[in-house]
């Protein structure tokens, strides 16, 4: 069991690691490719991929009460995640983008208490309001930085997402940690092909390799791989304990924009993510339910 737990956190804090590049690589991807096409096109690779895998491990099709969840999550993670940061990311830059992802966690704890039932303390409230008002407030007062249509794409983001994590944590507890998003993606696959091939551009010839490299990153790594690793962190060491774990993305992804994208990391900007962490981390410490025998597999985390 302990070895169990101890992978847990492992594969968790390499999926965590793994999504961390996804803001700064689709940043670098929409400079030269349409955001409908990536949203399209990255999901369509993936899903491929993610048939030839359930096909090579013969893998049992999904239910039909598994059917909603699984739309449920592609509409979360496969197409809306990618589409409304890739779209935010247009009027904002990555790095001021990272700091919505500091909600996710909280997102994700939101929709397992709505979906769960849990009944969780006052002080969770106010800590989800607290880290709520800090987002606003800091994206109200730099506003240089900021855009309307920018912040609102991201928090629409964060919603879909932390929606999509929450049913991907359920439903792997019954279909498998990789299953769920490999099922996701090819349930969303025949949309998103053909959506792909009619958006295509009609030159490729114009896409610099930094955007071609981002588009393979965000299709292999952020849509595929690193929900592998992270699906798995969950179920095997819980999903409140490694749920944690996204509290670490935003300084992650900070310095991968500072080093890959050259983009400016102020001190208050690093001073709010650390914040926004605090509230999520009171957040995590109440959003139990009253009367629980195991948290880790009846508590949604991020």
């Amino acid at each position: 069991m302990k070895k169990k737990t101890t992978n847990g956190w492992v594969n968790g804090f390499i999926g965590v690691l793994i999504f961390s590049g996804s803001l700064p690589a689709t940043r670098l991807a929409v400079a030269d490719i349409d955001p409908l096409f990536l949203t399209f096109c990255r999901a369509a690779i993936a899903g491929v991929l993610a048939g030839a895998l359930l096909l090579l491990f013969k893998q049992q099709r999904p239910g039909r009460s598994d059917i909603v969840p699984l739309i449920v999550i592609a509409l979360g993670v496969v197409v809306g995640f990618p589409l409304l940061t890739a779209l935010a990311l247009q009027y904002v830059t990555s790095a001021h983008a990272i700091i919505f992802i500091g909600l996710l966690p909280l997102s994700t704890a939101i929709f397992g208490v709505v979906r769960g039932g849990e009944r969780p303390r006052l002080s969770f409230w106010i800590f989800s309001l607290i880290g709520s008002f800090l987002v606003a407030g800091y994206a109200f007062i730099h506003n240089r930085e900021s855009s309307p249509i920018g912040d609102a794409f991201m928090l629409a983001s964060i919603i879909v997402c932390g929606l999509g994590y929450a049913e991907g944590a359920r439903l792997s507890r019954r279909l498998g940690d990789w299953q769920v998003i490999c099922w996701a993606l090819v349930l969303s696959l025949p949309l998103m092909l053909p959506l792909s091939i009619y958006l295509s551009p009609k030159s490729w010839t114009n896409i610099g390799e930094p955007a071609l490299f981002s588009l393979a990153y965000v299709s292999l790594f952020s849509m595929l791989i690193g929900f592998v690793f992270w699906y798995r962190g969950l179920s095997q060491g819980g999903t409140a304990a490694v749920g944690q774990l996204q509290l670490l993305q935003p300084f992650f992804g900070l310095l991968l924009a500072s080093f890959i994208l050259n983009e400016e990391v102020t001190l208050a900007l690093v001073a709010v993510n650390t914040a926004v962490a605090l509230c999520v981390l009171g957040t995590r410490r109440f959003a139990r339910k009253e009367k629980t025998q195991d948290n880790s597999t009846k508590t949604l985390s991020g």
